[in-house]
């Protein structure tokens, strides 16, 4: 394949934290993180939440921990949990204490917030014996008092300028295993916020477009920040924050990695609007295919278009390709090959098993490769 230098993405180089088992930072995957709505209390409400998002592939899931009976709850809920939990904190010192203690990974907090220098010594006392590692959230929609009368308006200035200043009261505690985040609604703000503090800190950055707005409309705005962001190397876990149930929050993140080629999971399906050219319903097999297809979670590729316009040239560059033809029968391509046809009928069901059994291969030859490697 020729080299592609227009589609390079240079990392910027972070130090790396853990939060759990899972790495953050560094040469580590970015990861991709969703937060509970269930009211924290009820374990069996937010466990059953917490076990779609992980079927989904979430990375990292957050949890609130606004009162004494949520962080009680949270040690059955952080047992139950298979991947790591962060406890989410505003004002309470207390309730990160006790976070801390019941399972949490990570502790989100505002350290300005908490309170006192000895609180803020307490709560990193607390995540060290414990082995958490905490990020810091600032939000324009909240910033302080101080840089709000200095800068006037929340603006990129004052937010990189908030999470310096918590970054400090955690190194004034010789505390270093954190991350940082810069978030705005506004996608500008985000954006120049995350570019700027980039090149003032090597912390881990969380990235995200808070309250982007529902599942549509967030998502494109979701889109352009953190493509803008993650294109330039900037980010190393996401959080796509949408008024919309949390596991669609982790399938737009990972639609938005893998469409820069950063991270893949799943099939990646190239599909045409579809016009009068059409040789088959394009948009309603594309529908159910991708809910067909859900289980897959083996990155492959998968075009599906429907007229020979484009149709053979994008079928050369997936494992598997479907290109609309005449009377009803259709070419399929294997590995960019025209291999045979399939009448209409057959479409949906045809094409599944041949993305299962690749996904079948790709995985065989993944265990072959790494027991190779380990009998080296």
């Amino acid at each position: 394949m020729s080299v592609r230098p227009w589609r390079d993405i240079h990392r910027r180089k972070s130090r790396q934290v853990m939060v759990g088992k899972v790495p953050v930072g560094g040469d580590a995957p970015i990861t991709v993180q969703t937060m509970t709505n269930t009211p924290t209390e009820d374990p069996v409400a937010t466990i059953d939440q917490i076990r779609r998002c992980e079927e989904v592939g979430a990375d990292i899931i957050r949890v609130s921990c606004p009162t004494e009976d949520a962080t009680k709850a949270f040690r059955q809920i952080a047992k139950a949990a298979k991947v790591p939990l962060v406890a989410d904190i505003h004002f309470h010192y207390k309730r990160a204490l006790e976070a801390a203690d019941a399972g949490a990974a990570c502790l989100r907090i505002n350290p300005g917030n908490i309170g006192s220098t000895a609180r803020i010594q307490e709560v990193v006392r607390a995540a060290r014996a414990n082995g958490c590692s905490i990020r810091i959230g600032v939000n324009a929609g909240s910033l302080e008092k101080h840089l709000l009368e200095k800068y006037g308006e929340p603006c990129p200035e004052a937010l990189v300028e908030s999470a310096l200043e918590h970054a400090k009261l955690l190194e004034d505690a010789d505390f270093h295993e954190f991350k940082i985040s810069v978030k705005a609604s506004d996608v500008f703000l985000a954006v120049a916020a995350y570019n700027e503090l980039a090149t003032r800190t090597d912390y881990p950055l969380h990235l995200g477009i808070t309250e982007a707005g529902g599942l549509i409309g967030g998502t494109v705005k979701s889109s352009i920040g953190l493509g803008m962001l993650l294109w330039g190397g900037v980010g190393d876990t996401i959080r796509v924050s949408l008024s919309a149930e949390p596991e669609e929050e982790v399938k737009v993140g990972y639609h938005i990695l893998k469409g820069l080629g950063i991270r893949a999971r799943g099939v990646r399906v190239v599909s045409c609007p579809s016009c009068a050219r059409q040789g088959f319903d394009v948009i309603r097999t594309v529908e159910t295919l991708e809910k067909r297809l859900a289980h897959i979670t083996t990155p492959l590729s998968l075009s599906v278009l429907g007229c020979v316009v484009n149709g053979p040239g994008e079928a050369r560059e997936t494992d598997i390709g479907l290109t609309g033809g005449g009377g009803g029968k259709h070419m399929v391509y294997l590995s960019g090959v025209t291999d045979h046809h399939v009448a209409d009928a057959d479409i949906i069901d045809h094409i599944v098993k041949l993305v299962e059994a690749k996904a079948s291969e790709i995985e065989a030859e993944k265990a072959a490769a790494e027991l190779a490697a380990a009998a080296e």
